[in-house]
């Protein structure tokens, strides 16, 4: 298994930065959407998709700054 060098590292951290924001936008984009809003007056909460947005945004986004970060 070869070893990735620090600068390609540090673009992949930096995509994955980008991509994390780009869904939990997205997420938050869907939420207000008529469907959501509907689901979100009967329910209470968020649907699964909005949810699975938000999840997949912010793991991305932890993700990318730990490999941007690391050396």
């Amino acid at each position: 298994m070869a070893m990735w060098s620090g600068s390609a590292m540090k673009i992949i951290g930096i995509i994955l930065m980008v991509t994390g924001i780009g869904l939990a936008i997205w997420g938050h984009q869907l939420s207000g959407s008529f469907g959501s809003q509907i689901s979100q007056a009967v329910t209470g909460s968020d649907t699964d998709k909005v949810m699975t947005f938000y999840i997949a945004g912010a793991v991305s986004f932890v993700v990318g700054i730990f490999l941007f970060a690391k050396k």
